[in-house]
């Protein structure tokens, strides 16, 4: 890699480039369009949540995102980092964070909408869990539906009473068989089920064996939201809404064994299959949208001038914009060179040599994405303060990722266990 650490390829900058012109092109008119930048500008939180149908998504901004997802299809852009086998252009991890980082630097915008993780290039991340574990028989018929939006999973691993503890889950699965067909009858419960109102199946991870606390022994089935006894509960009210994270039930919830995805009692390897992956593509974005914060508050501080003089002299303005700058300066060279390093190896190894350089990433683009929105307000006063600049809603969806694909704490122990020794490898 001689240059990569410095620069990024030419096909990369490239394909930014032609991703920008596609927003031009299809994406900015569909924004302009009937009103729709009211899911964008100050009134973005009362458009897209119905407040009177438990906090939900909007039809109508459901509905704009689907079209964003229909255009950036038909022009070759969603399915960027799947294989080319299912349509997709084998995107690097490199080339996914440089995407990610890109899209999220033009602050928000109908491009890129992490608050529901949309976005005109898909992560995708079930369609490859069913490439490396799932059966022929549930490639033919899962795959090609998802793809075409008629099949969405959502990820049931989280309880009420286990979070990142997930290993003492629970949610039990027990052999049964129910005429003639053996399976599995699944008791428990599972929280933050993101996606659940619109979902068709759920992975639900289930202890099949072994004791609490041990890797093994949990197995991933994929149940059908319409399933006898399973139940979706109370919607969780967020920081950042709409909602669509529910807690949910299971009560003699029977699945045959061909629900199964990946092995039996292996299912946390399904689960963690693309962590890595995703922990670097969510530290890009963090890092994108922290880099527009501090941007537009180096703008506005040049052209405010309170008292005769702009805001830019003054070195209280001044030196905590360096700090964040010199910050994600430094931070962008590490994810950089982590997401190339990844492209370098195998999965398993990756897990041994680099996941705490992506925990590093991780936790610090994070928490410098809601410091850099922070300040960005304070830079901006009252105006700042307000929801007709995104400072708000980039903080409080980033302060999400300070505790989703796992927390601040989380991403320290992994590091910390790499640094003392504590971990295998």
């Amino acid at each position: 890699m001689p240059n990569m650490l410095f620069e990024i390829p030419q096909e990369i900058t490239d394909y930014l480039a032609e991703l920008d012109a596609f927003i031009e092109r299809e994406i900015k008119p569909l924004e302009a369009q009937d009103d729709n930048i009211r899911f964008f500008d100050h009134r973005r939180e009362h458009a897209r949540t119905d407040w009177d149908n438990q906090g939900l998504p909007r039809h109508e901004w459901e509905d704009l995102l689907s079209e964003m997802r229909r255009r950036a299809d038909a022009a070759g852009h969603y399915r960027f980092a799947i294989p080319a086998e299912f349509g997709g252009k084998d995107g690097s991890n490199l080339a996914m964070a440089v995407i990610r980082h890109h899209l999220a630097a033009k602050g928000l915008g109908l491009h890129n909408d992490l608050q529901n993780e949309s976005s005109i290039v898909g992560n995708l991340v079930q369609v490859l869990m069913l490439r490396d574990f799932g059966t022929e028989q549930q490639k033919r018929d899962f795959i090609p539906e998802m793809l075409a939006g008629r099949m969405r999973w959502a990820f049931g691993l989280t309880e009420e009473h286990h979070g990142s503890d997930a290993t003492h889950m629970d949610t039990r699965a027990v052999p049964e068989v129910r005429d003639g067909v053996p399976g599995y009858r699944i008791d428990g419960n599972k929280m933050w089920t993101t996606g659940l109102h619109v979902a068709t199946h759920v992975m639900t991870f289930a202890r099949t064996n072994g004791e609490d606390g041990k890797a093994r022994g949990i197995t991933c089935f994929v149940v059908p939201t319409d399933a006898p006894g399973f139940q979706i509960g109370e919607y969780l009210w967020t920081f950042n809404m709409p909602t669509d994270h529910p807690k949910c039930s299971y009560t003699n919830v029977w699945v045959p064994e061909s629900a199964i995805l990946g092995k039996l009692d292996e299912g946390l390897a399904v689960a963690q299959h693309f962590v890595h992956e995703n922990r670097i593509r969510q530290a890009a974005s963090s890092l994108g949208a922290a880099q527009y914060c501090i941007d537009e508050a180096v703008k506005y501080a040049q052209e405010r001038k309170p008292f005769g003089k702009a805001l830019a002299v003054n070195q209280a303005i001044q030196f905590p914009l360096v700090e964040l700058q010199t910050e994600a300066e430094m931070l962008r060279l590490l994810i950089w060179k982590t997401a190339a390093q990844m492209d370098t190896m195998t999965k398993p190894e990756v897990a041994i040599r680099l996941s705490d350089k992506v925990s590093m990433c991780n936790y610090r683009a994070n928490r410098l994405c809601c410091e850099a929105a922070d300040f960005a307000m304070q830079v901006h006063g009252g105006i700042g303060y307000s929801r007709h600049k995104p400072f708000e809603h980039i903080y409080r969806h980033h302060r999400r990722y300070r505790i989703t694909e796992g927390s601040e704490q989380i991403q320290m122990r992994k590091v910390a266990g790499h640094l003392f020794g504590f971990m295998g490898g």
